[in-house]
């Protein structure tokens, strides 16, 4: 009879293994036209709605101010051509301060952008109610792409402004630690607590946990490298990694 050990090793290892093999379908892109932003829109509300985090209105679409800043990133997933999932990355270092958490969590966070620390903001992180059934790995794909900007960008916080509900998945997956307990958010019903985790310390531990996490700098680079006329925060181990690589 096999351990319990045993089987929970190879539980984890059959999840990883169609975690990755979902990787291998989906098509991942920055939200570059009107039409995919109001897609992103629309599931946004569905989402929101049916959990009671926001009312309905007229438009049928969620959308802030956040989503055109300078030093954000919108994108959608796809699956077989169609919109399975999407979430919103800000990257804050330097002259680049301003993404949704700091407006609730000032307090905490405008130290560290004082002290010249990198943080990696996701928020609008959503699925289609679908695909996720379909697809239980499809949360951990979406959350890969802020894995990814914190990987790319060196960051000190990979954040999670998250209801209370959804602290242990954070927890068991990326070793996130509560900094702040809930606090009223703008536009939404529910209060947000504050987790945080310290990429460095904690990445080879997650990837060996879920390798499907592991990226190259490539891949990386071709999600979150922009036009240089577009403004953004220089990963500081870009130059490193490019010498490395080569």
């Amino acid at each position: 009879m096999a351990s319990v050990a045993s089987l929970a090793f190879e539980s984890q290892f059959s999840f990883s293994d169609r975690v990755a093999q979902l990787l291998d379908r989906i098509d991942c892109r920055p939200a570059g036209s009107g039409e995919e932003r109001e897609a992103i829109f629309r599931l946004r509300y569905q989402n929101y709605l049916r959990e009671g985090a926001i009312g309905p209105n007229f438009s049928g679409t969620f959308s802030d101010a956040y989503d055109d800043s300078e030093n954000a990133w919108l994108f959608g997933l796809y699956i077989d051509g169609e919109l399975a999932s999407s979430i919103r990355l800000h990257v804050a270092a330097g002259l680049h301060r301003d993404f949704p958490s700091r407006k609730v969590f000032a307090d905490l966070l405008e130290p560290e952008l004082d002290a010249g620390r990198v943080i990696v903001d996701p928020t609008r992180f959503i699925t289609d109610r679908r695909h996720s059934r379909l697809d239980p790995g499809l949360p951990h794909l979406t959350l890969r792409l802020a894995w990814l900007a914190a990987a790319y960008f060196s960051a000190d916080h990979f954040l999670v402004a998250i209801r209370a509900e959804h602290q242990a998945f954070y927890r068991r997956t990326f070793n996130h630690h509560l900094i702040c307990s809930a606090r009223p958010y703008p536009l939404l019903a529910k209060p947000i607590s504050l987790m945080t985790v310290h990429y460095p310390s904690v990445a080879e531990q997650v990837h060996q946990r879920y390798p499907f996490f592991r990226s190259t700098f490539f891949e990386r680079r071709m999600l979150f490298e922009r036009y240089p006329s577009v403004p953004q925060v220089v990963p500081a181990n870009a130059v490193a990694e490019i010498h490395h690589a080569a």
